[in-house]
């Protein structure tokens, strides 16, 4: 990419300092209303008489309603906006997020989290199709990884609230902690959503704090930008649903999201099995995901610099991978929370090199859908992840022999990551060849 001039960086400046903050914020609280779950679930699972294999699969189910919804909320998001769109779906998880809180029996802790599901489907893809609309390919892995460090923060921050939550609300008006922590972790995204009505912009031209020749300077760019990757991009809708490059991506992106839930809704009650009490639990699960949130943004920096992206991915899961492998033999359990944190960094830090590969071939319509089908397909692993450990748990009474499943997960996910570079570079050079 050419060096970008004065009236660019003015432009890309502003729209980094707009718009980051407020998708970061609306990301952690989204990110916060999923996973809550796992410390609720230190409270919650007894007064509800939950097994782990139900906790797991209501945990998932939430994926499945994610699935079923994300391609067509998507392309509702290219159709109406960003800006209406993504207020609908903050203000509905969050009335659904809250109202788990009472929920009395498994059949309807079962329902408001495949309610949850379907109520969020979109977010996450169409932020991804939204920072499109604003920043080029070459500079996106690190703009993405800032976006998406919201999911180790959320985790960080949320762990010590919950964990305060817990212990602080309950019994208050008659209400558990765990039933606190839903009302008051899901109300904030019903006042986010109405803040986006007014300080999320559609897209540059719809930006009244951008000037004409700023809005100028980013459509240049980003036309540029398509014209340089036309040869590979479709633009239709059901031959981006079809094509393998999005299949495998979204293989990928299921391996990924395997390690991430798997870890992320169990960790709070495995080192509650170790031994430790819930405050302490909330303060040491900072350490991993600060560590992560800094890995997203060097690794995306470094993605952007190197102007690479498969191998990057393909080495962040494996570094996740080993780090899950290490917990299961770790000597210790302050060396098997050390190798957690090992796989935690690994998992998130492909993140951002990872969303800035579909760009590359789908343009349009068939970047809404084609996005939207990678992340419904990866999000299944949200599903498969917590239900495999809880399976696992429950059978053998163990939580290492879950590790090691998912362990397993991510190494597939690490070949199929370079059979997509293969994939890519053979059409290349008939790109190249057809110019």
């Amino acid at each position: 990419m050419a060096a970008a001039t004065d009236v660019e960086q003015r432009a890309f400046g502003k729209a980094l300092r707009r718009l980051i903050p407020l998708m970061m914020v609306l990301y952690l609280v989204s990110f916060l209303d999923r996973v809550n779950v796992g410390f609720a679930a230190l409270e919650m699972n007894a007064d509800l008489g939950l097994t782990p294999l139900v906790y797991g699969w209501g945990a998932g189910i939430f994926f499945l309603g994610y699935f079923l919804f994300e391609v067509p909320s998507n392309l509702i998001l290219e159709k109406v906006g960003a800006r209406l769109w993504i207020c609908r779906i903050m203000v509905t998880w969050g009335l659904i997020s809250a109202a788990t809180a009472f929920v009395t029996e498994e059949k309807g802790f079962f329902a408001l989290r495949f309610l949850l599901g379907a109520a969020e489907a979109g977010f996450l893809s169409g932020m991804i199709l939204y920072l499109g609309y604003w920043f080029p390919l070459a500079v996106r892995a690190r703009y993405v990884a800032l976006f998406m460090a919201a999911v180790p923060i959320a985790s960080a921050v949320g762990a010590p609230l919950s964990a305060f939550l817990l212990g602080a609300t309950h019994g208050v008006l008659g209400l558990s902690g765990w039933q606190w922590l839903f009302i008051v972790e899901g109300l904030p995204a019903c006042l986010l959503g109405i803040a986006v009505l007014k300080f999320l912009p559609d897209g540059p031209h719809a930006a009244r704090w951008l000037t004409a020749e700023e809005k100028a300077a980013i459509s240049a760019r980003l036309a540029a930008d398509q014209a340089e990757h036309a040869p590979l991009a479709s633009h239709a809708l059901w031959p981006a649903l079809t094509d393998p490059r999005v299949i495998v991506l979204g293989l990928v992106y299921f391996g990924l999201v395997v390690g991430l839930y798997g870890i992320g809704l169990w960790l709070p009650q495995i080192m509650q099995a170790m031994g430790y009490a819930t405050q302490q639990i909330g303060l040491i699960l900072i350490v991993p995901y600060g560590l992560s949130a800094i890995a997203m943004l060097v690794w995306g920096h470094h993605s952007d610099r190197t102007g690479e992206r498969i191998l990057h991915v393909a080495a962040a899961l494996g570094l996740g991978a080993l780090g899950l492998i290490a917990s299961v033999h770790a000597p210790s359990h302050i060396v098997a929370i050390a190798a957690v944190t090992v796989a935690s960094v690994g998992i998130y830090a492909a993140l951002g090199p990872f969303w800035t590969v579909p760009p590359l071939f789908l343009r349009g319509t068939a970047a809404a859908a084609g996005i939207a089908l990678i992340n419904s397909i990866g999000n299944l692993g949200g599903f498969v992840g917590p239900y495999l450990v809880g399976w696992i748990k429950q059978t053998t009474g163990r939580f290492e022999a879950g590790f090691e499943a998912l362990a397993c997960v991510l190494v597939v996910a690490v070949m199929l990551a370079f059979v997509l570079g293969r994939m890519l570079a053979k059409q290349r050079p008939a790109a190249r060849a057809g110019r």
